[in-house]
């Protein structure tokens, strides 16, 4: 039993390494002009306070990622990342008031054989954003993925935030949307209609939504053959 046991884990690490975990990315909320704005990105599963090493085998297939901070005006910064112990640190310095996306997107990874475990073959695509405000200027974060999944806080309140998301640029209602904080809490909601969801933060911290989606469509990346595509995106939020 404790071998069947030992077995088991090891077959569900190795699926977590590459489907289960996923990127988020953490920076202040607050900013301030002509301030620098630390960036980090990690890769784990952050209500189990997983956060793998750069350097280590889990980030192999997963570090070709880009990463970038759109402003109020729609311009894009591409942001240069250091590799840490346990992160990707990168920066930025706001020159004027207001809200700032920071974009995360990696298709660039390669093809996935996980049929040993009645998963099948598949190319994941991950996407991550997060935003920070300057000054007293409030709005919504950007979204940037015409391929994949994305979600765009369009929150009003501190009270209460708000969320929509889309899917190949096109609104995604009914979707299931996994809200995580640490210690292993979570809840599950669904977007409306119209791909909007709403919820409160009941504690203080750190809080982070993942949204993902199974593309049934098949194809072939870097001449290996795929059955679909599993898109990731995730959110970071604080209080």
């Amino acid at each position: 039993m404790k071998k069947i046991i030992t077995t088991l884990c090891i077959a569900l690490i190795s699926i977590g390494h590459a489907f289960a975990h996923h990127f988020w990315i953490e920076t202040k909320s607050k900013g301030a002009v002509n301030q620098e704005q630390q960036i980090r990105v990690y890769f784990g599963e952050y209500s189990y306070g997983v956060m793998e090493k750069v350097k280590e085998a889990a980030y192999k297939n997963v570090k070709y990622f880009t990463l970038r901070v759109v402003d109020n005006a729609g311009k894009q910064t591409k942001l240069e990342v250091i590799p840490k112990r346990d992160h990707y640190l990168a920066t930025f310095t706001p020159k004027e008031e207001g809200i700032y996306t920071v974009i995360l997107n990696n298709d660039n990874i390669d093809v996935i054989d996980y049929s040993q475990y009645n998963f099948g073959i598949f190319k994941a695509h991950y996407h991550s954003v997060t935003k920070f405000q300057v000054g007293k200027k409030t709005g919504s974060t950007a979204i940037d993925n015409r391929q994949g999944i994305t979600v765009k806080n369009v929150s009003e309140t501190k009270d209460e935030v708000k969320l929509q998301v889309f899917y190949k640029n096109k609104v995604s209602p009914e979707t299931e949307v996994k809200i995580f904080v640490a210690d292993q809490w979570s809840k599950t909601l669904e977007t409306d209609e119209d791909g909007f969801v709403a919820f409160n933060l009941p504690w203080e911290g750190k809080y982070i939504v993942e949204i993902t989606k199974k593309e049934e469509v098949p194809g072939t990346y870097r001449k290996v053959d795929y059955e679909f595509v599993w898109h990731c995106v995730t959110h970071y939020l604080t209080k």
